[in-house]
């Protein structure tokens, strides 16, 4: 873009906000620069772009809070992806958005987390957060069809990051309410560079290798034209919870245990019909016990002996005092707990210059990214008399007798004579499928977008026009673990398959046999195509007038037309469920033929240099969606600079976000629910299933509805920052900002189902009952309700100066989240404030996190050290802890998480550049906590707060051709 033909004031202000766009590298390199240069105050700057404004300015101090992160620093830092960018701001929420966050497996529904990484800023959600590449939209994940996936961003090419800290509907339309994170690639580069980089673990698996290559021909400025392209090359290998030690389950004085029956040797459980009926009386405390494993009862072998990773099962963790005789098994290390993704990403870009005032530019970003996920076996749950998407339980016959007699016997010595302890009717129990092997998922993503578009001046007005399309195409497939239905009914039912083996002894050639025929694997398990076609433009100049200032009042002004397109397909067979493959997450029910929806908006903004010291900027957007009608959202923005080196800045807006595809228009999903500890609220406090307590002994597995809802409506929000900038001296600068957001009109689902139990009365409605008025469902649909209210402020601040012959810089950065409060429906008062609690499954409302850096350089060498910090809150607390037990090492709090990175670089030789890294400097466990699998991931460890991989070196070379 030309240069302003008049020079512009550079005050301290904008000298520190220079320095503070980057890291301490950066810095040092503006240092050098300034060094070179005859002064500072002769200086022409380019009109130029931020995040969050459609105006061009000189002027690097805006109304809106905007981080800069420039190349040099993310590569100071060791980071190899944007997914680990994200988890280093503090701005970023601990979200269940990375790859070992949502490293479960995905129930009908929630499909998209296979091998996604999600950005989610202020805690409003990745769907909520808008992530633009080159300032334009890209698409959507295939098979989510509501984010974005940061793996198919092209991180080699990219320049600079801008991470707008504030809502931007008025500007750039939906799902911008969290905030913007606009990744910028280079504009304009010349020669050959070739980058290779790995992060390797002190402890072994979860390594990262990288290698880019990035080659660009021909000058603007004296061809007219520039053609650059980018490939790069990413594997994240698997990291497996048994290789670290932090990752044990087994831990009941600190009151966490695993929360699973399903054992390598088999546990007992009740049921009609079955051996032990509703359940055996304990002829020592006269309960009834529900859940029985031969191997816990007094004189047995003991649950440790019974096979690899289980132990006792924690009844007064878990308030089941039933399965007081049962044995757990640790899930949680038997887990992936960072899956493997393989990634390849390229872009390329071509810029002609067309006249002295315009540019022509085509652009091409494309990425295959390969995951597999891995989880642990199949917990195998049979019945009595089953259906065909049930398993059968162990049947007395000529292949079982012998284990069905030595199972009775140990039942008989030890319970005696009991109605309900019956020979010959069969066995149901609860099995750790060790044979079936580990579950696996492989999918592939293949993104694309094509971009052409026009750049220039025209008078004193600048244009940017543009049209592309870009696509995320998905699929699923079953990798291992998985069995065709029928033929694994059959070997259970004739005893093929002996659930009831000890470490030594081995499943027979038959068994084998049997799983070999009913392996399911190579089966495409669900495909998705999220696309988006889009033409803008956008104007912006001078107006011609002034007010009482010396600046013009500025303008621009454009259109954005979109089409937005989602199918989700798969085999019909999945249509059967249970009945086809046994436990496999086919989604069937939400299958969706090709939807479209068209997009129209108009916007407009002004600049208003009201005097000198102050200056108003006022947004305004309408947007039009089909079926939604349409939606205004205005901003109003403000920076008032007294004196030269202070800044006061605020803003307000309205915000929406629209209802994606899938929640519109999913189909209904019924479940039955897997839990053997539900009954019903209405009667029973808390919907606790106790066999002992009158109200409490009826066990209820009703079925879960799940969903979209063609009839929600878009969500809305008030967004309301002001804060201040202070620069006394160009080596000093520090900016707070108070902000706020408020939602309403949430659209929710899958309420949490202990939440709805303790607070039965707010959620009667859901409780679906037949005529009897037994429970048959609960209702988990997604709905239009609610709201959120969060508040927060944000510090950063930058100090430099000279040193033994270098430079020192030192950043700081913190987010004080001091208000997060919600409400279910409408009609109720907001809760209390969750700041510093547990919440289960979505964001992790900490208080404080900040990143402390402190770098120093001279001549070839830079060094950087930084503290990430990340406070502690209150732990979860399981239902038997809820009802008055405490473990006897039990602590309320989880630590704060502290870890320190390390890097150096080196430029010393022509054209060369080495960066060398440890990060978690001092091998940092994450905190413990009783956090569990059954509410997300990590088993003894939080995976939304923590990085299991440990300490890590990370070397990275960079070679430039001549």
């Amino acid at each position: 873009m030309p240069a302003l033909s008049r020079t512009p004031r550079l005050h301290h202000l904008s000298a520190a906000l220079l320095l503070a766009l980057g890291s301490p590298l950066a810095a040092f390199a503006q240092t050098q620069t300034e060094a070179a240069s005859p002064s500072p105050e002769a200086r022409t700057l380019d009109r130029v772009s931020v995040t969050g404004s459609r105006i061009q300015r000189t002027d690097v101090e805006a109304a809106l809070p905007v981080t800069i992160i420039q190349k040099a620093e993310i590569e100071a830092q060791g980071i190899t992806s944007a997914e680990q960018l994200l988890q280093q701001l503090n701005i970023a929420s601990s979200g269940p958005d990375s790859l070992a966050a949502n490293s479960g497996i995905a129930p009908p529904g929630t499909r998209g987390n296979n091998g996604v990484s999600g950005a989610n800023l202020r805690g409003q959600g990745a769907d909520a957060t808008l992530v633009l590449l080159n300032g334009r939209r890209v698409a959507a994940h295939g098979l989510a069809g509501q984010v974005v996936d940061l793996n198919s961003i092209p991180f080699a090419a990219i320049e600079r990051v801008e991470v707008l800290r504030d809502g931007a509907s008025a500007v750039y339309g939906t799902d911008a309410i969290g905030g913007v994170i606009n990744f910028i690639t280079r504009s304009n580069y010349q020669g050959i560079t070739l980058t290779a980089g790995a992060d390797v673990t002190e402890e072994g698996g979860g390594n990262i290798f990288h290698g880019s290559l990035l080659g660009g021909w021909g000058d603007l400025d004296s061809d007219r034209w520039n053609v650059w392209a980018a490939l790069n090359v990413k594997k994240n290998k698997i990291l497996r919870g048994d290789q670290r030690d932090f990752v044990n389950s087994f831990q009941p004085d600190r009151g966490l245990s695993p929360d699973t029956r399903g054992t390598p040797f088999a546990n007992i459980v009740s049921g009609t019909g079955s051996m032990i009926g509703g359940g055996l009386k304990d002829p020592a405390s006269g309960l009834t016990k529900t859940t029985i494993n031969t191997l816990r009862l007094p004189g047995g072998a003991g649950c440790e002996n019974g096979g690899d990773m289980m132990g006792d099962y924690g009844d007064k963790i878990w308030a089941s005092p039933g399965a007081s005789f049962g044995c757990a098994w640790d899930y949680g290390r038997a887990r992936t707990i960072q899956q493997p993704v393989d990634t390849v990403q390229g872009i390329g870009r071509a810029t002609f210059k067309v006249g002295d005032n315009h540019e022509f530019f085509a652009e091409f970003m494309g990425s295959k990214v390969t995951s597999k996920r891995q989880f642990e076996a199949q917990q195998i749950t049979t019945s009595i008399n089953a259906t065909g998407t049930q398993l059968d339980a162990y049947e007395l016959n000529a292949n079982t007798k012998a284990t069905y007699d030595a199972i009775y016997n140990q039942l008989h010595d030890y319970f005696g004579d009991q109605a309900n302890l019956v020979y010959g009717s069969p066995i149901a129990y609860r099995w750790r499928c060790e044979i079936c092997g580990p579950r696996q998922l492989e999918t592939e993503t293949k993104a694309y977008r094509l971009l052409f578009g026009m750049t220039g001046t025209v008078g004193t007005w600048d244009y940017n026009i543009g049209l592309s399309r870009a696509e995320s195409r998905a699929q699923s497939v079953l990798a291992g673990g998985y069995y065709y239905t029928p033929q694994l009914k059959a070997a259970l039912k004739n005893g093929v398959l002996n659930p009831f083996l000890m470490p030594g002894q081995d499943q027979s050639k038959a068994a084998y046999d049997a799983m070999a025929a009913a392996d399911a694997s190579g089966l495409l398990l669900y495909k998705g195509v999220s696309s988006t076609t889009t033409f803008d433009a956008s104007f912006s100049g001078s107006l011609g007038f002034k007010l009482w200032g010396e600046q013009d009042v500025q303008a621009a002004a454009g259109v954005d037309v979109r089409r937005e397109e989602y199918e989700f397909s798969g085999p019909s067979e999945w249509a059967a469920g249970n009945a086809f493959v046994f436990g496999a997450p086919g989604d069937a029910a939400n299958y969706m033929s090709p939807k479209q929806r068209n997009v129209k908006a108009v916007f407009a903004e002004f600049n208003l240099p009201v005097v000198d010291s102050l200056e108003v900027n006022l947004a305004v957007r309408h947007d039009r969606y089909d079926g939604f009608g349409g939606t205004t959202n205005p901003k109003y923005s403000f920076k008032w600079q007294p004196i030269d080196w202070l800044v006061f800045r605020g803003s307000y807006s309205t915000g929406f976000k629209v209802p994606d595809f899938a929640k519109l228009f999913r189909g209904i999903t019924e479940s039955q629910y897997t839990g053997l500890d539900l009954a019903d609220p209405a009667t029973c406090p808390r919907g606790q299933y106790n066999p002992d307590v009158a109200n409490c002994s009826e066990q209820i597995r009703p079925d879960i509805i799940t969903g979209g809802n063609p009839n929600l409506k878009p969500e809305e929000a008030e967004q309301r920052s002001i804060g201040f900038v202070l620069a006394p001296n160009g080596n000093f600068n520090v900016s707070v900002d108070w902000w706020e957001i408020e939602r309403t009109n949430t659209i929710r689902s899958g309420f949490n189902l202990s939440t709805m139990t303790a607070n039965y009365p707010l959620y009667a409605s859901n409780f679906i009952r037949d005529a009897s008025g037994k429970i048959i469902a609960i209702d988990q649909r997604y709905i239009n309700t609610g709201g959120t209210l969060t508040r927060g402020i944000e510090l950063d601040s930058n100090l430099r100066g000279d040193l033994a012959g270098g430079t020192w810089n030192v950043h700081f950065n913190g987010n004080y989240l001091d208000t997060f409060r919600t409400k279910t429906f409408d009609s109720l008062p907001y809760s209390d404030n969750l700041v510093g609690e547990y919440e289960r499954y979505y964001n992790l409302p900490i208080r404080w996190k900040h990143t402390l850096s402190l770098g120093w350089a001279r001549g070839d060498w830079a060094h950087t050290l930084t503290q990430v910090y990340r406070g502690g809150y209150k732990d979860w607390k399981p239902g038997g802890i809820v009802n008055g037990y405490t473990p006897p090492a039990w602590d309320p709090n989880v630590d704060a998480y502290i870890t320190y990175n390390y890097s150096l670089t080196w430029s010393g030789m022509e054209n060369l550049k080495a960066t060398f890294g440890i990060r978690n400097l001092l091998n940092t466990d994450p905190p413990f906590t009783v956090r569990y699998l059954d509410d997300g991931d990590g088993a003894g460890w939080e995976a939304r707060v923590a990085d299991p991989r440990g300490r890590s070196f990370n070397l990275l070379l960079e070679y430039r051709f001549q």
